[in-house]
């Protein structure tokens, strides 16, 4: 499929959860059987781990067809990138969505401020940049979405293997942004 094939298909799929239509295929012994000599997903999607954002329901795919990675935040960390890279060098997987959420807990924290702790404090120092980037008083789900944007860019300025195919014509990365209400996912 070309980049644009794909993009089309992430768009059909969502559009068929979001009308409660999921076709459901690909998910069975089958299926399972046909992958277990490899993987060749059309898609990558680094989403938020937040429970209520599942991007394999979402798009409507089946086993084998998304490269999912999940991290509070949707966050490019060194353990998100190493995973990207390997699925665009390894896997020759074309497009990367960067997929926020409304009402993101890990941006809501960001915004907040305060300690929570080591870990979780270094998570979110990934999403000041999009604070930074955001007017004063800025809405959650703005900033969600600015989020979504720099981490798209952060994935090519922290990734030669990434930035190489993009610029080689042979990735794209996009921003989405998923509503809570519908299922619906916008690309930004």
């Amino acid at each position: 499929m070309t980049n644009q094939e794909v993009i089309q298909r992430l768009q059909d799929g969502n559009a068929r959860f979001v009308e409660d239509k999921l076709d459901g295929k690909l998910q069975d012994s089958s299926r399972r059987g046909d992958l277990t000599g490899g993987q060749s997903p059309y898609a990558i999607v680094l989403s938020c781990a937040d429970s209520r954002v599942v991007p394999e329901l979402a798009f409507d795919t089946g086993l084998g067809e998304i490269f999912v990675i999940r991290v509070a935040g949707n966050v490019a960390n060194n353990s998100s990138i190493a995973s990207i890279e390997y699925a665009v060098a390894h896997l020759g997987t074309g497009i990367i969505v960067v997929l926020g959420h409304e009402s993101c807990g890990a941006v809501t924290a960001a915004a907040a401020g305060g300690d929570n702790g080591h870990n979780l404090n270094h998570l979110l120092s990934h999403i000041t940049p999009a604070l930074s980037a955001s007017p004063e008083g800025a809405a959650i789900n703005d900033i969600v979405k600015v989020n979504a944007q720099l981490t798209a860019q952060e994935l090519s300025n922290r990734s030669s293997i990434i930035r190489d195919a993009v610029q080689g014509g042979k990735v794209q990365v996009l921003p989405a942004y998923y509503n809570l209400d519908s299922g619906k996912v916008d690309f930004i």
